[in-house]
Formats: C-alpha cells, sequence, structure tokens
C-alpha cells in the first residue's frame, strides 16, 4: 500500500520518521511521500529522515516558534491558518501513486490533537484518496489537560477520516522505562505493527507470489465504513528453509516446501493469530463487535499455507461475530520470523475510549470549579463594594 504521511506535532513527526527508516530497512517502499508539521521549531530539528523541506514550522506569528502549549484550540487555529503552506508541500507527492493519506498525530498536546482533525477535514475535500488517522491516546499519568485534549480531539479526528487507527500508551509504557525509553520503544512497536500491515502484498526481489494476496484493496475494504480500529500482532522465530538451486528444485518437482510438514505449518500460524487477536492490541478492546477484520501472516513461503490461513479467518469469524473477515500470506525473506497482523475495524467495546470521555468530563468540570473559584478570591482581594473608580 503506498501511503502520503503527514505527521502533525511532536509525537506525528517522530513516527512518521520512525516509518521512513523502516521503509528503508525493509525495502517496503510503501512511502511514497512524507511532510512534518509542527509549531514548535525544537521538534522538527530532532527529525532524522524526513528531508528538511518537508519539514513544516507553522504559527510563526501566532508562536514564535514555540508551540501552543498543549493548547489544542490553538493549534487547530494555527493549522488552519497554515493549510496553503501545507498543501505545497503536499504538491511534491505524487498523489496519483499513492492509495491513501494517513495523518500521524499524538493526542494529548496542542498542535497534534488540535491540528490533525483540521488538515484530515482539509485533505478530504480536497483529494479522492482516503485519508486514515493514526492516533496516539496518552498515557493515564500524563496529567488531565492532556486526557482533556484527548478526548475532544478524539471527538473530532474519529469524523473528520475514514478510518481512525488508535494506539494507547497507557496499555504500553513500561513503568521502570524513562519517558525517552518509553517513547522510543512505542514508536518502535507502531511501526512494527502497522509497517508489516501496509507492506502486505508487496512483491520484493527473491521472495515468493502469495498464495492469497493481501493487497491495498483488501486494507481499504476492511477500513471502509469508518470508525475506530486496532491492531493485534505476534511473531515466531523460525529456521527459514535454504533457497534451493535449480537441480535441487527440478529434483522435487519444484516443490521447495516438501521437507516441512504441512500440520506444524498450520498450527504455527492458527497460534500466531490467537495470540495477535487475544493478546496486547495497540488498542485493548473487547473483540467481539468487531465490524470487519483482516489478518496477514508474512514469513518465509514455505512456513506459510492457505489451510493455516483459512482456519485462523474461520476463528476470526467467530470471535467477531464478523462475516467480513478478509486474510492472506505476505512472503518475505530473511526476517528470521513468522509473523501475523489482525486488523480489527470499527470496534465498539473499547473501555480505554469511555474511561477517556469520562475523566475528560470531570477535568473540564474540575477546571471550570476552579476558574470560577479563582475569579471569586480575586473579587474578595481586590474587592469590588468601595468607591474607587478603575483607570478604564
Amino acid at each position: 500500500m503506498k501511503l502520503a504521511l503527514i505527521g502533525v506535532g511532536q509525537a506525528g513527526g517522530k513516527i512518521v520518521d520512525k516509518f521512513i527508516e523502516y521503509d528503508k530497512k525493509h525495502g517496503a517502499e510503501i512511502v511514497r511521500g512524507a511532510v512534518a508539521v509542527n509549531t514548535a521549531r525544537a521538534d522538527l530539528r530532532g527529525l532524522k529522515h524526513i528531508p528538511e523541506d518537508r519539514r513544516l514550522l507553522v504559527g510563526q506569528a501566532e508562536v514564535k516558534g514555540h508551540g501552543v502549549g498543549a493548547d489544542n484550540e490553538l493549534g487547530a487555529e494555527v493549522i488552519e491558518r497554515g493549510l496553503g503552506e501545507i498543501q505545497g508541500a503536499l504538491d511534491t507527492v505524487p498523489s496519483h501513486e499513492i492509495d491513501a493519506f494517513l495523518v500521524v498525530a499524538g493526542l494529548g498536546g496542542g498542535t497534534g490533537s488540535g491540528g490533525a482533525p483540521v488538515i484530515s477535514k482539509y485533505l478530504k475535500r480536497i483529494y479522492t484518496e482516503p485519508v486514515y488517522g493514526l492516533g496516539i491516546l496518552p498515557g493515564s499519568d500524563e496529567g488531565g489537560i492532556y486526557t482533556l485534549n484527548a478526548a475532544r480531539s478524539l471527538q473530532t479526528f474519529v469524523r473528520e477520516v475514514d478510518n481512525l487507527l488508535l494506539f494507547d500508551n497507557d496499555a504500553w509504557r513500561q513503568t521502570a522505562e524513562s519517558v525517552t525509553e518509553g517513547f522510543a520503544a512505542i514508536n518502535e512497536e507502531i511501526v512494527q505493527r502497522f509497517g508489516l500491515l501496509f507492506s502486505a502484498g508487496e512483491i520484493q526481489a527473491g521472495n515468493n507470489v502469495a498464495e492469497s494476496v493481501v493487497d491495498s484493496s483488501e486494507i481499504i475494504n476492511t477500513l471502509a465504513g469508518g470508525g475506530i480500529s486496532t491492531l493485534g500482532y505476534a511473531e515466531a522465530a523460525v529456521d527459514e528453509p535454504k533457497r534451493q538451486g535449480l537441480l535441487s528444485r527440478l529434483s522435487s518437482g519444484g516443490n521447495s516446501s516438501v521437507s516441512f510438514d504441512s500440520t506444524d505449518t498450520t498450527n504455527r500460524i492458527t497460534s500466531l493469530v490467537r495470540k495477535a487477536t487475544l493478546g496486547r492490541l495497540t488498542l485493548p478492546c473487547e473483540v467481539d463487535g468487531t465490524e470487519r477484520a483482516l489478518l496477514v501472516v508474512a514469513g518465509a513461503g514455505p512456513l506459510l499455507n492457505r489451510k493455516g490461513i483459512e482456519r485462523s479467518r474461520k476463528w476470526l469469524e467467530e470471535q467477531t461475530g464478523s462475516m467480513e473477515v478478509r486474510g492472506g500470506d505476505y512472503p518475505r525473506t530473511g526476517s528470521g520470523v513468522v509473523a501475523t497482523v489482525v486488523l480489527l475495524a470499527g470496534v465498539t467495546n473499547v473501555p480505554r475510549v469511555k474511561e477517556l470521555q469520562q475523566v475528560a468530563v470531570e477535568a473540564k468540570q474540575n477546571r471550570d470549579a476552579i476558574d470560577d473559584e479563582r475569579e471569586d478570591n480575586r473579587q474578595n482581594l481586590l474587592g469590588d463594594d468601595n468607591d474607587l473608580e478603575s483607570l478604564f
């Protein structure tokens, strides 16, 4: 799947930067263009792989390159005024070569949570390609203002994209990690999972052609219908089969996988799909009630088989209650693992989102109460019943 990536804010820029690194490392060729948009100059300087002419500093007149200070209303306003500059950078992206746009942002800060919905709305108005969002939810220990920002952004973002893929920091941060280590590890997890999903179906030199191809249309159809989606991932280390010479292939009738037990490969695939589905998802949720699903199994060709995928797809139908479950294999040599990614689209039973909304409502009520109390204290201090007149 060919993507144009737009990273908004600090987290969005770093993740897009990581996507480009992943693309180069694995030869996935999924990134057809990438732009980072920010209101803070320092955040853009920390990027390594996004070309400098695609790193846009907007809102200099309003915030002087220092960011919007977790004010996502200001972030939305600044990004709105900078849409002309953003379009100028997007004009360099060959839109006729891309399958979709992916707008990436952390939803707790100001620039990303405010700006990502604005950019998504603009893209949907201008382009015919699908526009997806990848939003990062803040951890519950990051503070009330970030939770409030995320809840308000989430409510808006999901309306402005064709589908919103979510990653929950709360489910992935390790307690012993520093902030820098924690976010670096999280970004690695994000890119590993979504990189495998979006690169599925790409034919690379030296790899076999998939028996059951998963291409961009399969992903687009799974994400169609909007809503919120989550991703599961699991892998197992394997001894990859050595490539056979011509004489060996002829003597085995052209079948390079004769030495691999079909039952073992089937069981491995079904086990990995169950682990990916019932294990740690990017956004924890109840699997039942999922509207649509897609599974991809990647690894050396002889280690994949149709029976394992079909059996896994049927199991996934039973677990989700959905009749719209797609699946296929992605032959990929040299990784040393068999990996599976499971996309659950249109999930509805998500305790974390409900919790986020509740905490945000309480945070807003507390903030309103504090504002009222502050005004009362000011009046008590200065008094409003004396004979002094104001200067103006």
